[in-house]
């Protein structure tokens, strides 16, 4: 799983062994272990109509609407996205996508990654 956060925007992505066992399991979470404190980050199914985010105690997660995710990995949906609305009228923008093999050269490992559509296209 990978996130991007940018402003006030997060994106995750996940591979497909990621979608699969989210969609069975109804949450899915990784760390990163910095020198002073751990980094947590994880989707998980919830009775919701939109995406919703939340930061609490180190830890980030974006909650995905049950109705969404219970066939994510059947179906050929990319993601799901949401603008959630901040209190000082500013507005989050949510994704949630399948991971894409890259086109270009990369040190990324490419194994577990959905063929990326634009793949042997000019």
């Amino acid at each position: 799983m990978k996130i991007r956060i940018k402003d006030n925007s997060v994106r995750f992505r996940l591979t497909p062994t990621e979608v699969k066992k989210f969609c069975k399991e109804g949450r899915i979470e990784k760390t990163t272990q910095f020198s002073s404190t751990t980094f947590v980050y994880g989707v998980m199914q919830k009775q919701i109509e939109n995406l919703e985010v939340d930061f609490n105690d180190n830890t980030i997660t974006l909650n995905v609407p049950e109705n969404f995710a219970k066939d994510w990995y059947d179906n050929d949906v990319i993601g799901l996205e949401h603008y959630e609305d901040l209190s000082n009228s500013d507005k989050f923008f949510l994704l949630l996508e399948k991971d894409f093999a890259c086109l270009d050269n990369t040190h990324e490992d490419q194994s577990d990654k959905y063929p990326n559509p634009k793949a042997g296209k000019c």
